[in-house]
């Protein structure tokens, strides 16, 4: 449960126990509030926050060192609300623009042990997140990218030669 910072260090290294060492390692969960910023309370934030962003350092905090000499790839999904301000999102936005410079971060600190680190920005997806009582919200669904055409992208960059990255990846729908 990545809502549960106690328990996302004991989950992933359940999963690494197994001896497995992923060559890819892609963060996409996610959640939003939206609502006027000054009115969201501390633990509204802090769940955003724990959702979007902590979990993805807590994550890498124990996956990126098992891959390191081996060499490896992180790919963590953001949102083009990273670079722009939505009024109502606004803890979403901060989270996203968070990751987005974490990712930086991850990727330079990380070069000389063969991590890479890259981003894919994604405009608004047709997922379950829009049926969230916590997000109000009156985008056209239809007008949304199919979560088929984010998982090509994903599946896209996953596959990169070892000896390139694309830094970020932005897709949006038509």
């Amino acid at each position: 449960d990545l809502s549960k910072p106690e328990t996302v260090n004991q989950g992933v290294g359940e999963l690494l126990s197994k001896g497995l060492c992923p060559s890819v390692l892609i963060n996409n969960a996610g959640i939003a509030w939206t609502g006027d910023l000054l009115s969201m309370s501390l633990t509204t934030w802090q769940w955003v926050m724990q959702m979007n962003l902590t979990s993805v350092f807590q994550i890498c905090s124990a996956v990126v060192p098992v891959m390191r000499g081996k060499g490896g790839l992180v790919i963590n999904v953001s949102s083009h609300a990273a670079r722009n301000a939505f009024p109502q999102w606004s803890a979403y936005c901060a989270s996203k623009a968070a990751l987005a410079s974490f990712t930086k971060c991850l990727a330079e600190e990380e070069r000389l042990n063969k991590i890479r680190a890259c981003t894919i920005t994604l405009g608004a997806v047709n997922t379950s997140l829009w049926d969230s009582e916590l997000v109000k919200s009156d985008f056209d669904r239809n007008a949304m990218l199919p979560v088929e055409d984010a998982a090509s992208a994903i599946f896209m960059l996953a596959n990169q030669p070892s000896n390139q990255v694309i830094e970020d990846l932005t897709l949006m729908p038509a």
